[in-house]
């Protein structure tokens, strides 16, 4: 089965337009030509995909951009959206010796995408093993990063995977939950195809949710990859949180992406601080809304979003509410919503009202962004896996679970981190089903 497609949005892509656009051909040759070529390189060691930067830019300086596209294919799948969806400023482009001189850091993830870019549009497909040189056959539970990068990686050796995803599109947060400015939902499900036509098995609709249906799969395959990511988001836990106008943060982010919700108007308030908070206070000024707040009970200095996620946001006009904590949501005669808010006040690590400091904002849209459960409906029902917090213990070297046909990457295992680490953590757990399944033929 193929991957479905998205409706091409003209309004959502003016709306959305990228905030680092594409580079042209010439101020790519030139960008990459002020790459040293560290013979170190400290960019690749920061990449969690381990890329060869220096390899690839190279190759885009002397017009090669079909090995600067494969050699960065070869480390990381997804690629092309970890190029546009990464933290560069914390990872390669952090690590780039040019900050030691005081010059810019190499554009590393710009030239990433335009390597990409270039490739894809050709429409070459990958190279493979022939499917089933490698008597292994693997079933993804999950269609995110860690599942993609897993399956990419055993039909790249000859391996066989198949992937079971509970919506009706493939790509997980990419698709659904990072902000469109960001990765386009359109750009991820090209990736997921480009998988697809790797050899990559999709069933979509599948959810796996079972004890049952857990021992067909064990029946079926050899191996399981579990690439599940997180769960349903935190709840607020305040009175009035059914109301109509009230959405969680990644409900937001995917009827946007996917078409539903088109435009927006009047003031929105988000509850968080974290990147996804960012992404959704972002989102609701480029759909149109007037005034957008984003309220977090800390302040500045205690905020999880990284600090350009946080200047970005300001640059988009996001107004910052620190130390207030809602309370209650009503609706007033207009149908319109009345967040109860109350200041607070930091003594010795406990968060404590102000005395006579309640507010109540009138607004049209609550959207909480304070952070994801484990996906716990699947993990209890997985045996001799072991489970702290819901969160799914792996060796940290192969995914490998306490029972040796399962495996597990991404968000399932590490409680919430870059599209980038799940990559990572679906191939090294490919090439570690890999050598047992040769050892095991041997």
């Amino acid at each position: 089965m193929s991957t479905a497609t998205l409706p091409d949005d003209l309004l959502l892509r003016e709306r959305f337009s990228d905030i680092k656009p594409p580079l042209e051909p010439q101020a790519a040759v030139i960008e990459a030509n002020r790459c040293l070529n560290c013979f170190d390189a400290p960019c690749t060691g920061a990449c969690p995909t381990h890329i060869d930067v220096p390899g690839f830019i190279k190759r885009i300086g002397t017009g090669n951009l079909r090995g600067a596209a494969l050699r960065i294919l070869d480390a990381n799948i997804l690629g092309g959206s970890c190029s546009k969806a990464c933290p560069v400023e914390v990872l390669c482009e952090g690590a780039c010796v040019m900050h030691r001189y005081n010059h810019e850091p190499i554009q590393i993830a710009r030239l990433q995408r335009f390597a990409i870019d270039s490739f894809q549009a050709t429409g070459e497909e990958l190279l493979t093993a022939p499917r089933g040189s490698r008597n292994v056959h693997v079933a993804c539970i999950g269609g995110g990063p860690a599942s993609l990068a897993c399956a990419a990686e055993l039909c790249r050796h000859g391996g066989s995977a198949t992937i079971l995803e509970r919506k009706d599109l493939l790509g997980g947060l990419n698709t659904y939950g990072v902000a469109e400015y960001k990765v386009r939902a359109a750009d991820s499900l090209r990736e997921a195809e480009m998988i697809h036509r790797m050899g990559v098995e999709f069933r979509t609709g599948s959810a796996i949710d079972s004890a049952e249906e857990l021992e067909e799969l064990e029946s079926e395959f050899d191996f399981i990859f579990v690439g599940v990511g997180l769960g349903a988001m935190h709840r607020m836990n305040i009175p009035g949180e059914e109301q109509k106008g009230v959405l969680n943060a990644l409900e937001f982010i995917a009827s946007y992406k996917t078409g539903r919700l088109r435009e927006l108007s009047g003031t929105v308030v988000v509850v968080g601080a974290g990147n996804t908070a960012i992404d959704a206070a972002n989102a609701a000024r480029r759909l149109g809304a007037h005034t957008v707040y984003l309220l977090y009970r800390r302040g500045e200095r205690e905020m999880s979003a990284f600090e350009f996620e946080y200047e970005h946001a300001k640059q988009e006009g996001v107004q910052f509410l620190w130390r207030r904590q809602p309370y209650t949501i009503r609706a007033n005669e207009r149908g319109r919503l009345l967040l109860d808010t109350v200041q607070v006040t930091e003594e010795d690590r406990s968060l404590l009202p102000v005395p006579d400091s309640h507010y109540t904002i009138e607004c049209d849209y609550v959207v909480p962004a304070i952070g994801q459960s484990p996906f716990a409906q699947l993990v209890q029902e997985l045996r001799r896996i072991e489970v702290r917090n819901g969160i799914i213990i792996i060796d940290p070297e192969t995914g490998q679970t306490g029972n040796p046909r399962y495996f597990a990457g991404g968000d399932c295992t590490n409680g919430g981190r870059e599209v980038v680490d799940a990559v990572a953590d679906g191939k090294r757990a490919a090439l570690a089903i890999l050598k047992i399944a040769e050892a095991a033929y041997a």
